[in-house]
C-alpha cells in the first residue's frame, strides 16, 4: 500500500497518471481526469502539484453538477436534479449549498398542504352581562364621564370611538336597570352602545355610517397555518383592518391568531378573503451573472533626435585630459614644468580628485572641437535613441450566483472585498514619569487602534412580486463602490455609485439590469516644435505616448419561478 515514502516504481505510475489526466482535462473529460489525479495523489501524497490538481477538478466537478441540477430543477425535472445534487455530495460531502438544494428539491417534490387560515371560534352575536342592580343618577358634567359612570357602576367597561363628541349634560333618574339607565344617557348624549365581550361596550355617536358599521357586532377567530412569522401575522392584520374598514382586528401571536368583531355582513366578507387566502408565497430564483472586462494598454512610439546642444571653452589641461592621456603622464609633465611641488601630496591628491570628477561631466559626451589657443571651444549634443514599445493586458471576471428569496422578501448578492479604515489611533502626548518608566523598561502596551470596515465592490438588492400573469416584477438596488485615488487626513475616499429601478420579466427571460464602461485615454508628444505636427514627419522627429484603460462591467438576472401561490379569487362582494 503507498505511503508517505513511495517507491521509484510508484513514483513513475503517479507521473503518468498526473500527465493522462491533464489530457484528458484539456479534452473537456473532468470525470476521468479526476479520477486519474486521484490516482496521482494517491501514490505520491506529498507531491503538491498532484494534489492540488485533485482538489481543483474535483470542485470543479462538483461547480457541474450544482450547476446541472439547478437547471434541471428550473425545468421541473426533480429526480434528475436530485441525481445531480447527490453527485456533489459525494464529492464534497460537507457542501452546505448542495444540502440546501436537495432540501428544496424534496421539499418541492413533496405534495402542499393548504396553509388558508381557518375559523375556529364564531359568536353569531355578542352579548354582555351587567351586574343585576337598581341605580339612580344625578349628574351633571361632561357626556364621556357620564357613560363612564354608568358602565362601572354596573361592572362594564367603556371603550368610546372617536366620533363621541364631549359635551355639557344634565342626568337625573332613579332605580333604573342597566338597560334603561344606558337607553335614556344614549338619548341624551346622542350616542349608542353595542357589546363586545361580556364585561366590555363600545360607545360611538349615533350616526348611520356608525350604525352600519358597528351595529350588531359578532366576533370571529382566525386560527393561521403553523410556521407563520409575526411579520405576516401583523401584514394579515393591516390588510383586513385597510380593505374592510374594520377597528376591531386584534392578533395573537403567542397562539397564532387573529380575533375580528364586526358586524355580521363585515365578518362574512373577511372569511371569504380569509378562506381564499393562501399565504404560501411564489418563491422565486434569481440567476446573476456578473461579467467583469479591464483591458490595459500601454504603447510608446518615435525616433528622438538630438534638439540640444552644449557650447563651452576648453582650457589647454582640459584638452589634455579630453585626448585620453595617461594621468600619470599628466602628473609628471606638471612636476617638470613646475605646475606641482613633488613633495606636496595634497597637491597631487586634490588634482587626482579633480580629474576623476571628469569622468561625469560634459567630457564624458562625444565632443566636437573646433577654433584653437585661447578660442578653442567644444560642442556636445544628446543621444539620438529609438523608441518601439507595446504593453497590453486584459483581465476577465465572471461571477455567477444563485439567489432564492420568497415573494417580497429582499435578496442580496455582495461581491467584493471588505476594507479597514483607520478611526483612531493611541499616542501618549501626554508624558509623565510614570509614562517614561514604563516605556523604558518595555512594559508600555498602548491600546488597539480603532478600525471600521467598509464594503468594497458591487452590492445587489432585489426584491421580486409574482404578478399573476405569472410575471415576475423586481425591485432593485445596485451599488458599486470603490477606493478613490485621493485621500483625506489619511483617510481614503470612497467613491459610490448607486442604480435604483424596478424591471417586469417572465420567467426564465434574461435582462441586462446595469452594464458600466469607464475609459480613460492618455496621450504625450515629444519632439522639436512645428516639425511634430507635420503628417508623415512628425513619426520620425517625435516620440507618442498612448495609455487606454478600458473597464467593462455587465449584470444579467434571469428569474425563474420556483412555486407559485395557490390564492383564489380576489374579488370579495360585500351585500348590502
Amino acid at each position: 500500500m503507498p505511503g508517505c515514502n513511495p517507491s521509484p516504481k510508484e513514483l513513475k505510475d503517479a507521473k503518468r497518471a498526473f500527465e493522462k489526466g491533464l489530457e484528458l482535462q484539456k479534452k473537456d473529460h473532468a470525470p476521468e481526469a479526476y479520477q486519474y489525479f486521484t490516482t496521482a495523489a494517491r501514490l505520491a501524497p506529498r507531491n503538491v502539484d498532484y494534489v492540488t490538481m485533485r482538489e481543483m477538478a474535483r470542485q470543479q466537478l462538483v461547480s457541474d453538477h450544482l450547476e446541472h441540477g439547478n437547471d434541471q430543477l428550473l425545468k421541473g425535472k426533480q429526480v434528475e436534479a436530485l441525481a445531480e445534487f447527490r453527485g456533489a455530495l459525494e464529492l464534497d460531502p460537507d457542501n452546505e449549498f448542495a444540502q440546501q438544494r436537495i432540501k428544496e428539491a424534496i421539499h418541492e417534490w413533496a405534495p402542499q398542504k393548504s396553509l388558508a387560515p381557518i375559523t375556529v371560534v364564531e359568536s353569531e352575536e355578542l352579548h354582555i352581562n351587567p351586574k343585576e342592580l337598581q341605580n339612580e343618577f344625578h349628574y351633571r358634567g361632561d357626556a364621556r364621564t357620564l357613560l363612564e359612570q354608568i358602565a362601572n357602576s354596573y361592572g362594564l367597561v367603556v371603550t368610546f370611538d372617536d366620533s363621541v363628541i364631549t359635551r355639557q349634560v344634565r342626568f337625573d333618574v332613579d332605580a333604573v336597570n342597566f338597560y334603561d339607565a344606558m337607553k335614556v344617557a344614549a338619548d341624551v348624549t346622542k350616542t349608542f352602545w353595542v357589546p363586545l365581550t361580556e364585561k366590555q361596550i363600545f360607545i360611538a355617536a349615533d350616526t348611520a355610517e356608525n350604525r352600519r358599521k358597528f351595529d350588531g357586532m359578532s366576533m370571529r377567530v382566525f386560527q393561521l397555518a403553523a410556521g407563520n412569522d409575526p411579520k405576516a401575522l401583523q401584514e394579515l392584520v393591516g390588510l383586513m383592518r385597510l380593505i374592510f374598514e374594520m377597528r376591531f382586528v386584534v392578533p395573537q401571536p403567542q397562539q397564532n391568531k387573529i380575533v375580528v368583531k364586526a358586524s355580521q355582513r363585515m365578518l362574512d366578507a373577511a372569511t371569504e378573503f380569509m378562506e381564499n387566502l393562501d399565504q404560501s408565497r411564489p418563491q422565486v430564483m434569481l440567476d446573476v451573472n456578473v461579467y467583469e472586462i479591464h483591458h490595459t494598454l500601454t504603447r510608446a512610439l518615435g525616433i528622438h533626435i538630438p534638439n540640444q546642444f552644449k557650447l563651452f571653452n576648453i582650457p589647454a589641461g582640459a584638452l589634455l585630459a579630453l585626448g585620453g592621456g595617461n594621468i600619470q603622464d599628466l602628473i609628471n609633465q606638471l612636476i617638470a614644468g613646475g605646475g606641482i611641488n613633488q613633495a606636496s601630496s595634497d597637491s597631487i591628491s586634490a588634482l587626482l580628485a579633480q580629474l576623476q570628477g571628469q569622468q561625469n561631466s560634459i567630457f564624458s559626451q562625444p565632443v566636437a572641437t573646433f577654433g584653437g589657443g585661447m578660442t578653442l571651444m567644444g560642442l556636445t549634443l544628446d543621444m539620438a535613441s529609438i523608441t518601439a514599445s507595446l504593453n497590453e493586458s486584459t483581465v476577465k471576471t465572471l461571477e455567477h450566483s444563485y439567489l432564492r428569496a420568497a415573494q417580497g422578501d429582499q435578496a442580496s448578492l455582495l461581491v467584493g472585498s471588505r476594507y479597514p479604515i483607520l478611526n483612531a489611533s493611541f499616542a501618549p502626548v501626554f508624558n509623565t514619569p510614570a509614562i517614561s518608566q514604563v516605556i523604558q523598561n518595555n512594559s508600555f502596551q498602548a491600546a488597539f487602534p480603532s478600525f471600521s470596515y467598509e464594503d468594497i465592490g458591487l452590492t445587489l438588492k432585489a426584491k421580486p412580486t409574482v404578478n399573476a400573469s405569472q410575471d415576475v416584477s423586481i425591485d432593485l438596488q445596485l451599488q458599486f463602490r470603490s477606493l478613490g485615488g485621493t485621500s483625506l487626513n489619511g483617510v481614503p475616499i470612497i467613491s459610490n455609485r448607486e442604480y435604483n429601478a424596478s424591471i417586469v420579466l417572465k420567467g426564465g427571460e434574461p435582462a441586462v439590469i446595469a452594464g458600466s464602461v469607464s475609459q480613460s485615454e492618455q496621450r504625450s508628444l515629444a519632439g522639436i516644435p512645428g516639425l511634430s505636427n507635420i503628417p508623415g514627419l512628425s513619426h520620425l522627429v517625435s516620440t507618442n505616448n498612448k495609455q487606454e484603460d478600458d473597464d467593462e462591467l455587465l449584470i444579467v438576472v434571469t428569474p425563474h419561478v420556483m412555486t407559485e401561490g395557490k390564492g383564489g379569487p380576489s374579488e370579495v362582494w360585500l351585500a348590502y
